[in-house]
Parts: C-alpha cells; structure tokens; sequence
C-alpha cells in the first residue's frame, strides 16, 4: 500500500549531493522506498563508482519504477555545477527537490595554525558549493508556475548552533549555511518554493575519517562509548519534511542522539 507521504513524492525529480555515502546515501534509499514506483534520483558526488553501485543496490530492491542518474560532481567547483543541470538527460532536468548534502570538515586545528588549504576547501564545498547548487536548481523551481514550485532541504549541523573548539572553520561554514537558509527563505516566501534545514548532531558516517585524514583509530574513537546517529536516521527526517503537503514548511529541524546537548 502506497503511504500518503509517497504519494506526494511520485514523479519528482530529486538531486541528493553527496550520495555516495553516510546521510546522502540513506537518503536516496529511503525516497526510494518510500515512492518506489515513479520517482527519478539525480545522485551526485566525486565517487561516481560509489554512486553506481548505489542505483544498483537501489534498482536490486525497488525495481525499475525508480529510475536514477548518478553525476560525477564536485560542488566545490564552480564551472562544473554552472553546467549541471543542463547536462542532465532532459528527463531529468525538471528538477523538483534538492537536497544540499554534500559537505566536509578537516582537521582539529585552533585558531592562529589553521591550515589555509583545509580552510579554502571547507568554505568552497560547504558554503559556496551549496550556494552555488542552489542556484543552479533554484532557476528550474522558480521558471515552474506563475509562483514556482519546489523543495530545497539544506543540511546544516549543530555545529551551526554551537561552535567548539577545533572546529572554528567547520562551524562557521554552518552557520553561514544557517544564515543563508533564513534569507532566501524570507525572499521566496511569496512563491512555492519550501526552504527548509535539518541540523543533525553527531551522525556515525565517514564525517570522522576524513577529518582525521583517514586515520580509522581516530575517527573510531569519536563514537567510543556512545550511540551516534545513523544516516538513515537523518535520511528519515529529510524524506518526512518533502513529503508534507505543499501547504506544510518544517522550516527548522535540530536532530541530535540522546547523549548529546
């Protein structure tokens, strides 16, 4: 029996970036799951194997009713996400939702030995990648109707809300996402185009490794002793607040285990 919420999502089309793993991954499983017979998925990261194997495992348990385009893409560059949605097969360019997951943090480094590569790149994926997929599909939403028409889902972090010591550069991309969010949300609030954020706290994904530069013995011991969130409890909330009838915005959600405050 098809639920309301897969209802609503039937026939969109949705771009997830960062869906090669952790919460962009377990999101396009569970939009698969929940609208498994017309929905089209517009998969981007820089591992395009990854996203391969990923429309495999996706088509091996829903069938062909979902049918999914991965796209090589680093957001952080800015001619290749010019250029997205027009190289988009044009059945997939109809763009509906975008949920802006990509993101990254490195190092613990404090102020005054902040290394400038890790702080240029965690500015240019984190806040000007985001910035830059926004508006790529954002020109799509607002040419749909008299008042356009459609989703887009920033994920944020608590780190956005409450900034920690070593991670200066990392919180401020956050809170610069946070504060983008509320603007365009303000300046679109006459279309029909949603602006929503989800804020997770600590999520159990490859977040930690490649903040340790891939040292697994570091990046273990984050979640020693505790009980992180997973992806899909992050993939859970983002398909809930698309599949709200269009007359609903949860413009603001914080998600965080129960160990944390």
């Amino acid at each position: 029996m098809t639920t309301a919420m897969g209802k609503r999502l039937a026939g969109k089309t949705i771009v997830i970036t960062g869906a090669s793993s952790g919460i962009g991954k377990a999101t396009a499983v569970e939009f698969a799951r929940t609208s498994p017979k017309d929905l089209k998925l517009v998969l981007t990261a820089r591992r395009k194997e990854k996203l391969t194997e990923l429309a495999e495992e996706i088509k091996k348990e829903v069938g062909d009713g979902v049918k999914i385009h991965p796209v090589q893409l680093d957001i952080g560059n800015a001619d290749s996400v010019r250029s997205f949605v027009g190289d988009l097969p044009k059945e997939f360019q109809n763009i509906d939702v975008l949920v802006n997951n990509a993101g990254m943090v490195k190092g613990v480094d404090k102020a005054g030995d902040i290394k400038e590569p890790d702080m240029n790149e965690m500015f240019a994926t984190n806040v000007t990648g985001l910035i830059n997929m926004t508006q790529a599909c954002l020109a799509v939403m607002k040419s749909r109707g008299e008042s356009g028409q459609g989703d887009i889902i920033n994920i944020g972090s608590i780190a956005g809300r409450e900034p920690y010591p070593g991670g200066s550069i990392y919180c401020a991309t956050k809170a610069a996402v946070r504060s983008f969010t509320d603007a365009m949300r303000k300046e679109l609030i006459a279309t029909r185009i949603r602006i929503m954020e989800i804020d997770p706290g600590q999520v159990e994904t490859e977040f930690s490794l490649v903040r340790f530069g891939g040292d697994q013995s570091k990046a273990d011991a984050v979640y020693k002793g505790v009980t992180a969130l997973t992806g899909e409890d992050i993939a859970e909330t983002v398909v809930f607040v698309a599949g709200r009838g269009e007359n609903v915005v949860v413009a603001d959600m914080l998600v965080f285990p129960n160990h944390q405050f």
